[in-house]
Protein backbone atom coordinates (compact mmCIF):
# COMPACT_ATOMS: atom_id res chain seq x y z
CA UNK A 1 0.00 0.00 0.00
CA UNK A 2 2.87 2.39 0.76
CA UNK A 3 3.99 2.06 -2.86
CA UNK A 4 0.67 3.57 -3.94
CA UNK A 5 1.38 6.84 -2.13
CA UNK A 6 2.11 9.90 -4.26
CA UNK A 7 2.69 13.21 -2.45
CA UNK A 8 1.58 15.35 -5.37
CA UNK A 9 -1.69 13.45 -5.69
CA UNK A 10 -2.32 13.19 -1.94
CA UNK A 11 -2.13 16.95 -1.42
CA UNK A 12 -3.27 18.16 -4.83
CA UNK A 13 -6.54 19.51 -3.47
CA UNK A 14 -4.58 22.06 -1.43
CA UNK A 15 -3.42 23.59 -4.70
CA UNK A 16 -5.56 26.53 -5.64
CA UNK A 17 -5.38 28.00 -2.15
CA UNK A 18 -1.63 27.53 -2.43
CA UNK A 19 0.42 27.34 -5.61
CA UNK A 20 2.20 24.17 -6.72
CA UNK A 21 5.49 25.83 -5.79
CA UNK A 22 4.18 26.71 -2.33
CA UNK A 23 2.96 23.15 -1.79
CA UNK A 24 6.41 21.89 -2.73
CA UNK A 25 7.92 24.38 -0.28
CA UNK A 26 5.69 23.08 2.55
CA UNK A 27 7.01 19.59 1.85
CA UNK A 28 10.51 20.84 2.73
CA UNK A 29 9.51 22.40 6.06
CA UNK A 30 9.86 20.99 9.59
CA UNK A 31 7.48 21.78 12.46
CA UNK A 32 7.98 20.87 16.13
CA UNK A 33 4.97 20.07 18.31
CA UNK A 34 5.29 19.38 22.04
CA UNK A 35 2.26 17.51 23.38
CA UNK A 36 0.14 15.02 21.48
CA UNK A 37 -3.13 15.40 23.40
CA UNK A 38 -6.26 17.36 22.56
CA UNK A 39 -4.68 20.23 20.68
CA UNK A 40 -1.26 18.72 19.89
CA UNK A 41 -2.66 15.62 18.19
CA UNK A 42 -5.09 17.71 16.16
CA UNK A 43 -2.24 20.07 15.20
CA UNK A 44 -0.14 17.18 13.94
CA UNK A 45 -2.79 15.58 11.75
CA UNK A 46 -3.97 18.93 10.37
CA UNK A 47 -0.45 20.02 9.47
CA UNK A 48 0.34 16.61 7.96
CA UNK A 49 -2.71 17.02 5.71
CA UNK A 50 -1.46 20.49 4.83
CA UNK A 51 1.49 18.68 3.28
CA UNK A 52 4.26 19.72 5.67
CA UNK A 53 6.98 17.14 5.19
CA UNK A 54 8.77 16.79 8.52
CA UNK A 55 7.98 16.99 12.24
CA UNK A 56 9.61 16.72 15.63
CA UNK A 57 7.00 15.54 18.13
CA UNK A 58 7.21 14.89 21.87
CA UNK A 59 4.97 13.47 24.60
CA UNK A 60 5.49 11.13 27.54
CA UNK A 61 1.83 10.45 28.44
CA UNK A 62 -0.45 7.53 27.55
CA UNK A 63 -4.02 7.52 26.28
CA UNK A 64 -6.87 6.88 28.70
CA UNK A 65 -10.66 6.68 28.42
CA UNK A 66 -10.99 10.21 29.83
CA UNK A 67 -9.35 11.46 26.61
CA UNK A 68 -12.07 10.07 24.32
CA UNK A 69 -14.16 13.26 24.13
CA UNK A 70 -11.48 15.37 22.42
CA UNK A 71 -8.14 13.74 21.60
CA UNK A 72 -7.55 12.62 18.01
CA UNK A 73 -5.69 9.42 18.88
CA UNK A 74 -7.88 8.30 21.80
CA UNK A 75 -9.66 5.02 20.96
CA UNK A 76 -10.22 1.71 22.68
CA UNK A 77 -7.27 0.25 20.81
CA UNK A 78 -4.95 3.05 21.97
CA UNK A 79 -5.74 3.00 25.71
CA UNK A 80 -2.51 2.57 27.65
CA UNK A 81 -0.31 3.31 24.63
CA UNK A 82 2.01 6.30 24.40
CA UNK A 83 0.27 9.18 22.71
CA UNK A 84 3.33 10.07 20.68
CA UNK A 85 3.57 6.54 19.22
CA UNK A 86 -0.12 6.42 18.30
CA UNK A 87 -0.02 9.85 16.68
CA UNK A 88 3.16 8.99 14.78
CA UNK A 89 1.40 5.96 13.32
CA UNK A 90 -1.63 8.03 12.30
CA UNK A 91 0.60 10.68 10.74
CA UNK A 92 2.60 8.11 8.76
CA UNK A 93 -0.65 6.50 7.63
CA UNK A 94 -1.48 9.82 5.94
CA UNK A 95 2.01 10.42 4.56
CA UNK A 96 4.33 7.38 4.56
CA UNK A 97 7.20 9.57 3.37
CA UNK A 98 6.95 11.81 6.42
CA UNK A 99 10.16 12.84 8.17
CA UNK A 100 9.36 12.21 11.82
CA UNK A 101 11.54 12.56 14.92
CA UNK A 102 9.76 11.14 17.97
CA UNK A 103 10.62 11.92 21.60
CA UNK A 104 8.99 9.94 24.41
CA UNK A 105 10.26 12.29 27.11
CA UNK A 106 8.83 15.58 28.39
CA UNK A 107 10.45 18.61 26.79
CA UNK A 108 12.99 20.21 29.14
CA UNK A 109 16.13 22.32 29.12
CA UNK A 110 18.13 19.10 28.71
CA UNK A 111 16.55 18.03 25.41
CA UNK A 112 15.19 21.24 23.83
CA UNK A 113 18.24 21.79 21.62
CA UNK A 114 17.71 18.41 19.98
CA UNK A 115 13.93 18.85 19.85
CA UNK A 116 14.18 22.20 18.06
CA UNK A 117 17.04 21.24 15.74
CA UNK A 118 16.26 22.18 12.14
CA UNK A 119 12.77 23.43 13.01
CA UNK A 120 11.06 26.20 11.01
CA UNK A 121 8.08 26.76 13.38
CA UNK A 122 7.17 25.55 16.86
CA UNK A 123 3.51 24.77 17.67
CA UNK A 124 2.46 24.56 21.32
CA UNK A 125 0.44 21.44 22.14
CA UNK A 126 1.30 21.23 25.84
CA UNK A 127 -1.30 20.82 28.55
CA UNK A 128 -2.65 24.15 29.80
CA UNK A 129 -0.96 23.65 33.18
CA UNK A 130 2.50 22.63 31.87
CA UNK A 131 3.93 26.05 32.68
CA UNK A 132 7.58 25.11 33.29
CA UNK A 133 7.89 23.15 30.05
CA UNK A 134 6.04 25.85 28.11
CA UNK A 135 8.21 28.67 29.44
CA UNK A 136 11.42 26.74 28.71
CA UNK A 137 10.28 25.86 25.18
CA UNK A 138 9.20 29.37 24.22
CA UNK A 139 12.44 30.78 25.67
CA UNK A 140 14.46 28.31 23.59
CA UNK A 141 12.50 29.30 20.47
CA UNK A 142 13.24 32.97 21.16
CA UNK A 143 16.97 32.25 21.53
CA UNK A 144 17.01 30.34 18.26
CA UNK A 145 14.84 32.79 16.33
CA UNK A 146 12.08 30.20 15.78
CA UNK A 147 8.50 31.48 15.36
CA UNK A 148 6.20 29.95 17.99
CA UNK A 149 2.42 29.67 17.91
CA UNK A 150 0.04 28.84 20.76
CA UNK A 151 -3.71 28.35 20.48
CA UNK A 152 -5.79 27.47 23.54
CA UNK A 153 -9.12 25.57 23.58
CA UNK A 154 -11.34 27.94 25.56
CA UNK A 155 -14.98 27.03 25.96
CA UNK A 156 -16.25 26.31 22.45
CA UNK A 157 -13.67 28.46 20.75
CA UNK A 158 -9.99 29.27 20.57
CA UNK A 159 -7.57 32.09 21.33
CA UNK A 160 -4.32 32.43 19.38
CA UNK A 161 -1.02 34.22 19.91
CA UNK A 162 2.12 34.21 17.76
CA UNK A 163 5.58 34.96 19.11
CA UNK A 164 7.86 35.99 16.25
CA UNK A 165 11.63 36.53 16.22
CA UNK A 166 12.46 40.09 17.26
CA UNK A 167 8.99 40.76 18.66
CA UNK A 168 7.63 40.57 22.20
CA UNK A 169 8.63 37.32 23.91
CA UNK A 170 6.39 34.83 25.70
CA UNK A 171 7.81 35.83 29.09
CA UNK A 172 7.52 39.55 28.38
CA UNK A 173 3.89 39.09 27.45
CA UNK A 174 2.68 36.71 30.18
CA UNK A 175 5.05 37.77 32.99
CA UNK A 176 5.04 34.45 34.86
CA UNK A 177 8.36 34.85 36.66
CA UNK A 178 8.06 34.47 40.44
CA UNK A 179 4.39 33.39 40.33
CA UNK A 180 2.89 30.37 42.02
CA UNK A 181 0.95 27.94 39.85
CA UNK A 182 -2.49 29.46 40.48
CA UNK A 183 -1.20 32.92 39.56
CA UNK A 184 0.46 31.46 36.45
CA UNK A 185 -2.85 29.89 35.44
CA UNK A 186 -4.65 33.21 35.82
CA UNK A 187 -2.00 35.15 33.92
CA UNK A 188 -1.84 32.58 31.14
CA UNK A 189 -5.63 32.46 30.81
CA UNK A 190 -6.18 36.22 30.78
CA UNK A 191 -3.18 36.76 28.55
CA UNK A 192 -4.54 34.32 26.00
CA UNK A 193 -8.09 35.62 26.10
CA UNK A 194 -8.35 39.21 27.37
CA UNK A 195 -11.93 39.31 26.02
CA UNK A 196 -12.89 36.12 27.96
CA UNK A 197 -15.65 35.32 25.45
CA UNK A 198 -16.03 31.81 26.88
CA UNK A 199 -16.84 32.84 30.42
CA UNK A 200 -20.57 33.57 30.09
CA UNK A 201 -21.83 30.12 29.08
CA UNK A 202 -19.96 27.68 31.34
CA UNK A 203 -22.71 25.29 32.45
CA UNK A 204 -21.07 23.79 35.56
CA UNK A 205 -18.37 25.88 37.26
CA UNK A 206 -17.62 23.08 39.73
CA UNK A 207 -15.77 21.30 36.90
CA UNK A 208 -13.05 23.99 36.88
CA UNK A 209 -10.49 23.25 39.60
CA UNK A 210 -7.34 25.24 38.97
CA UNK A 211 -5.65 23.96 42.12
CA UNK A 212 -6.13 20.38 40.88
CA UNK A 213 -5.08 21.19 37.30
CA UNK A 214 -8.52 20.33 36.00
CA UNK A 215 -10.92 21.96 33.58
CA UNK A 216 -13.42 20.94 30.91
CA UNK A 217 -12.36 20.83 27.26
CA UNK A 218 -14.32 19.96 24.10
CA UNK A 219 -13.33 18.52 20.73
CA UNK A 220 -14.85 21.49 18.88
CA UNK A 221 -12.41 23.84 20.59
CA UNK A 222 -9.44 21.55 19.93
CA UNK A 223 -10.30 21.34 16.24
CA UNK A 224 -10.73 25.10 16.01
CA UNK A 225 -7.27 25.46 17.57
CA UNK A 226 -5.82 23.21 14.88
CA UNK A 227 -7.56 25.07 12.07
CA UNK A 228 -6.48 28.57 13.04
CA UNK A 229 -2.97 27.41 13.91
CA UNK A 230 -2.56 25.69 10.54
CA UNK A 231 -3.35 28.96 8.78
CA UNK A 232 -0.83 30.91 10.86
CA UNK A 233 1.82 28.24 10.30
CA UNK A 234 1.17 28.32 6.56
CA UNK A 235 1.55 32.11 6.50
CA UNK A 236 4.77 31.96 8.49
CA UNK A 237 6.32 29.15 6.43
CA UNK A 238 5.41 30.67 3.08
CA UNK A 239 6.02 34.30 4.05
CA UNK A 240 2.58 35.05 2.74
CA UNK A 241 -0.03 37.20 4.46
CA UNK A 242 0.28 39.33 7.57
CA UNK A 243 1.15 37.59 10.83
CA UNK A 244 0.11 39.53 13.91
CA UNK A 245 2.65 38.92 16.66
CA UNK A 246 2.06 39.40 20.40
CA UNK A 247 0.92 41.70 21.94
CA UNK A 248 -1.62 41.29 19.13
CA UNK A 249 -3.85 38.21 19.22
CA UNK A 250 -7.39 37.10 18.61
CA UNK A 251 -10.14 34.94 20.05
CA UNK A 252 -12.94 33.26 18.13
CA UNK A 253 -15.88 31.80 20.02
CA UNK A 254 -18.16 29.58 17.92
CA UNK A 255 -20.85 29.36 20.60
CA UNK A 256 -21.24 33.12 20.74
CA UNK A 257 -20.35 33.57 17.05
CA UNK A 258 -17.89 36.31 17.95
CA UNK A 259 -14.39 37.22 16.81
CA UNK A 260 -12.36 39.68 18.87
CA UNK A 261 -8.92 41.04 17.99
CA UNK A 262 -6.90 41.84 21.09
CA UNK A 263 -4.00 44.22 21.63
CA UNK A 264 -2.34 44.39 25.00
CA UNK A 265 0.86 46.49 24.87
CA UNK A 266 3.00 45.32 27.76
CA UNK A 267 1.05 42.06 27.95
CA UNK A 268 -0.01 41.34 31.51
CA UNK A 269 1.73 44.55 32.58
CA UNK A 270 -1.00 46.46 30.70
CA UNK A 271 -3.32 48.39 33.10
CA UNK A 272 -6.41 46.67 31.69
CA UNK A 273 -4.84 43.26 32.22
CA UNK A 274 -3.71 44.17 35.74
CA UNK A 275 -7.25 45.19 36.60
CA UNK A 276 -8.63 41.92 35.24
CA UNK A 277 -6.08 39.92 37.21
CA UNK A 278 -6.87 41.82 40.41
CA UNK A 279 -10.57 41.06 40.00
CA UNK A 280 -9.83 37.40 39.31
CA UNK A 281 -7.68 37.11 42.41
CA UNK A 282 -10.33 38.65 44.65
CA UNK A 283 -13.19 36.68 43.19
CA UNK A 284 -12.28 33.00 43.27
CA UNK A 285 -15.65 32.24 41.68
CA UNK A 286 -14.41 34.21 38.67
CA UNK A 287 -11.50 31.81 38.22
CA UNK A 288 -13.86 28.87 38.58
CA UNK A 289 -16.12 30.16 35.85
CA UNK A 290 -13.37 30.95 33.39
CA UNK A 291 -14.02 28.02 31.06
CA UNK A 292 -10.40 26.91 30.77
CA UNK A 293 -9.72 23.62 28.97
CA UNK A 294 -6.85 21.24 29.66
CA UNK A 295 -6.13 20.36 26.04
Amino acid sequence: MAGMFDYDVAFSRNVGWVTEAEQAALRRKRVAIAGMGGVGGAHLLTLVRLGIGSFNIADFDTFDVVNFNRQAGATMSSVGRLKVDVMAELARDINPDLGLEVSREPVSEENLDAFLDGVDVYVDGLDFFAFDARRETFAACARRGIPAVTAAPLGMGTALLCFMPGSMSFEEYFRLDGCDETEMALRFLLGLSPAMLQRGYLADSSRVRLANRQGPSMVAACQLCAGVTAVEVLKILLGRGRVLAAPWGYQFDAYRRRLVHTWRPGGNRNPIQRLGLAIARRQFTGTRSAGVGDG
